[in-house]
C-alpha cells in the first residue's frame, strides 16, 4: 500500500469564513467554507482518495478491500469498514453555538453511534480570540435550562482566549464552543451528533431561529466543574510531543527543523499525519516521498513499519492514532 492523499469535503456554514480554501492551496469558488472534512467515515461524507491507484475510491470501500493492511487488526474487527475518526479543519467567521456531544452509552440509546469525544489544536487565531470550554461554577441541570432561557448561559461557561498552539481536549458531555476568528484542527470520534443549545439568537437561511436541543443535551451534559480545562503540553523540538492520549486516539506534535524517523511497526493503527504548519515530505518504510503543506492530510496505512517525516525546511505535524 501507499501513502493516501484524499478530497477535501467542503462545507458552507452560516458562521464559516474565507481562510481554509488559501490555507490548503485549493482552488474553489465556494465562500463562507466552515469545514474541511480531511479524513471521514461519515455516512454521507466518506472521503474519496484523491490520486494513485485507488483514486476515486470511498474509504469505505478502500477498508472493506485492504482491512487490517490499512487500518490494524484490532480496528478492524472493532469498527469494520467504518473509519473510526473525523480529521477536519474549522474556520469560525462568527461564534459557533454553544453545544455539547453525547457519550458513547447515551449515543447508542438515542441514535445507535459512537459518541463523540474531540481534540482541538489551535492552528491560528485573531487577535483577541476565544473561546468556550467547560462551567466556571458549579451549576445543576435545573439551573443550566434556566439560564438556556434567560440568555445567561455564557455567564456560567469558561472562556478563554486563544493563540497558535493552545489546545484543548472535550470528552463527550463538556459543553464548549469555538469563537470567531478561530482556525483549528479537530480529531474526534465518527460521529455527526450534535446537541445545540444556544446559537446567540442566529437565524438561518430561511429566516427562522435555528433548532435548538436543550433538553436533549441536558442529559448529556458532564456537569463536572474543573480548575482549568486547557490541556497544557511541552513542545519538545524535532520529536514527537505527545498531546491526547484516550480510548479513542492518541495525537502527537511533530514539530520539526530536521528528519524525523517514527516507528510504526508496534502499533496496529494507521496514522492520520496533519500538516498544521509549513511544509515537507512523508515515506513510509524507506519508500518515495511524498509532498505535504500545510492544509493537507495524509493517512498511512497500519501496514507501514515506518514513517519519515523530512521538514522542508520546517513541518509542524499532528499525528492520530488508536492504540
Amino acid at each position: 500500500m501507499y501513502l493516501l492523499k484524499f478530497e477535501p469535503i467542503l462545507k458552507t456554514t452560516l458562521w464559516g469564513g474565507e481562510k481554509i480554501i488559501p490555507y490548503k492551496r485549493i482552488a474553489s469558488a465556494l465562500h463562507n467554507v466552515g469545514e474541511s472534512w480531511e479524513l471521514s467515515g461519515v455516512r454521507g461524507s466518506e472521503s474519496v482518495v484523491a490520486d494513485g491507484p485507488w483514486a476515486g475510491t470511498a474509504l469505505p470501500e478502500l477498508i472493506a478491500e485492504e482491512r487490517e493492511r490499512l487500518v490494524g487488526r484490532k480496528i478492524y474487527e472493532r469498527f469494520g469498514t467504518e473509519f473510526p475518526l473525523l480529521v477536519k479543519f474549522i474556520d469560525a467567521r462568527q461564534d459557533l453555538s454553544i453545544q455539547v456531544h453525547p457519550n458513547d452509552e447515551l449515543a447508542r440509546r438515542r441514535h445507535s453511534s459512537q459518541g463523540k469525544t474531540e481534540m482541538w489544536y489551535v492552528i491560528d487565531a485573531d487577535e483577541g480570540a476565544r473561546l468556550r470550554s467547560g462551567f466556571a461554577r458549579q451549576v445543576t441541570p435545573d439551573r443550566y435550562a434556566a439560564s438556556v432561557a434567560d440568555g445567561t448561559l455564557t455567564e456560567l461557561l469558561r472562556e478563554y482566549e486563544i493563540h497558535r498552539g493552545d489546545l484543548f481536549f472535550l470528552p463527550a458531555g463538556r459543553i464548549h464552543s469555538i469563537g470567531a476568528g478561530s482556525l483549528i484542527a479537530e480529531i474526534q470520534q465518527t460521529s455527526d451528533i450534535t446537541y445545540r443549545i444556544y446559537d446567540f439568537n442566529r437565524r438561518g437561511a430561511d429566516g427562522k431561529l435555528r433548532e435548538l436541543h436543550t433538553e436533549l443535551a441536558k442529559e448529556a451534559i458532564d456537569y463536572t466543574v474543573l480548575p482549568d480545562y486547557r490541556t497544557r503540553y511541552t513542545p519538545q523540538p524535532n520529536a514527537a510531543t505527545r498531546l491526547v492520549a484516550c480510548p479513542y486516539f492518541t495525537t502527537s506534535l511533530c514539530d520539526l527543523d530536521r528528519p524525523l524517523t517514527l516507528d510504526c511497526t508496534k502499533l496496529d493503527s494507521f496514522v492520520a499525519a496533519i500538516c498544521v504548519e509549513g511544509s515537507g515530505t512523508l515515506a513510509a518504510d524507506g519508500g518515495e516521498g511524498l509532498p505535504i503543506h500545510a492544509g493537507e492530510t495524509v493517512l498511512v496505512p497500519a501496514a507501514a513499519g515506518s514513517l519519515r517525516i523530512d521538514p522542508a525546511p520546517r513541518i509542524r505535524l499532528l499525528t492520530s492514532c488508536i492504540e
